[in-house]
């Protein structure tokens, strides 16, 4: 339990904490891989939102910067925090995809009916060969590893790769403007680099909580996917202060981390589907009011969020056909004109860099229908 003598931080102070961390109450000028590490990563489930989140956070932001580091391979693509994939730099997932194994692990176990009498240990270096001799598609380590056991399911021995090795997506995949199929290595190969120690969970802590504080234990281990992390928490109590929120539940923060007065302005933000902001939390009020909880995704379909006044207001889409291209936003309560007009500009500016169509417009619409 928290103390009852910690202060309280409403929900628009841990807004403000949160956004001004996030790069989002201001753009930056820092460089792409500085702010990519400074994240702890971006989520890519889909392959363009990562120049999403960054066009909304840095100043003058090109989508060709983040694909020179790609092509680079100074950041990668691969799964890590949540069991999902992201976009981390080189050091990151060299040293963050080992820390979260445990997870790995237990997504492995769900797959175990379909891998009886194999090797889990030989699967392992059997398909580090196959992919370091050269990038292999799923389908690929399906079919070559059913060779070594013909009476597996094909999905769990390919899901088995997955999980015991540090796989990265090859290049062209994730590049803007380019296509490309997953083709996996192993992060080593990749990046001509020997395999490195786990990153300490005390260091995650700190980390995650620069990026991503004031938190609880609960919206650490929410974000990582990870859990018993109670203990590096209370090994770090020391060297952190605390506060509650306003259900008093305990928040742990970093000393000097910057917690800004609860009434600075936040501009309007487009952020893109799966947006670590959105993800980065056990308790998401913060920065998604009660009232639009599960409005920003039905079922698997998750949508761009509009944030005014540093919360969730509407939905986007951006759809594009030929020369063309149109930002959709779906208000989900009352927009007054200033936020409309805010929300607008943005929309313009976002159309202005990363969409190479020569004709824009911006509409307030609806597109998704919620059932009400």
């Amino acid at each position: 339990m928290a103390a009852k003598n910690a202060p309280v931080l409403s929900t628009r102070a841990l807004n403000r904490a949160t956004m001004e961390r996030q790069l989002l109450l201001r753009r930056t000028v820092v460089p792409v891989k500085d702010a990519v590490s400074r994240l702890v990563g971006l989520q890519a489930q889909n392959t363009r939102p990562p120049y999403f989140q960054l066009f909304s956070r840095l100043e003058g932001f090109e989508p060709a910067a983040l694909a020179a580091l790609m092509e680079s391979r100074e950041v990668v693509r691969i799964v890590t925090l949540r069991s999902t994939i992201h976009t981390h730099t080189a050091e990151d997932a060299l040293t963050l995809r080992p820390l979260v194994q445990p997870a790995r692990d237990r997504e492995l176990n769900m797959f175990r009916s379909g891998l009886t009498g194999v090797d889990l240990d030989r699967l392992a270096s059997l398909a580090r060969e196959l992919v370091e001799e050269r990038p292999r598609t799923m389908k690929e380590l399906r079919e070559e590893l059913l060779l070594h056991w013909p009476g597996a399911d094909p999905r769990a021995l390919a899901v088995a790769a997955r999980c015991r090795l540090p796989l990265v997506q090859v290049t062209p995949r994730g590049l803007w403007g380019r296509s490309g199929q997953v083709a996996l290595t192993t992060a080593e190969h990749w990046l001509d680099s020997p395999s490195q120690p786990a990153a300490s969970p005390d260091a995650a802590v700190l980390r995650y909580l620069g990026a991503f504080g004031p938190a609880s234990v609960k919206d650490m281990q929410m974000w990582a996917g990870l859990t018993r992390m109670r203990e590096v928490f209370e090994r770090l109590r020391p060297r952190l202060v605390t506060f509650r929120d306003e259900n008093g539940v305990e928040l742990f923060d970093l000393p000097d981390a910057p917690r800004p007065d609860p009434e600075t302005p936040a501009p309007a933000r487009f952020l893109p589907e799966f947006d670590n902001l959105l993800l980065g939390h056990a308790d998401r009020t913060r920065v998604i009011p009660p009232a639009y909880k599960g409005r920003n995704g039905v079922g698997n379909q998750s949508y761009g969020t509009v944030l005014a006044d540093g919360f969730l207001a509407a939905l986007w889409r951006l759809d594009e056909t030929g020369d063309t291209a149109v930002v959709t936003v779906q208000a989900l309560g009352v927009l007054d004109r200033a936020a409309r007009e805010e929300i607008t500009q943005e929309a313009v500016d976002l159309l202005t860099v990363m969409s190479p169509a020569s004709v824009y417009d911006v509409r307030f619409d609806t597109f998704v229908d919620f059932g009400d």
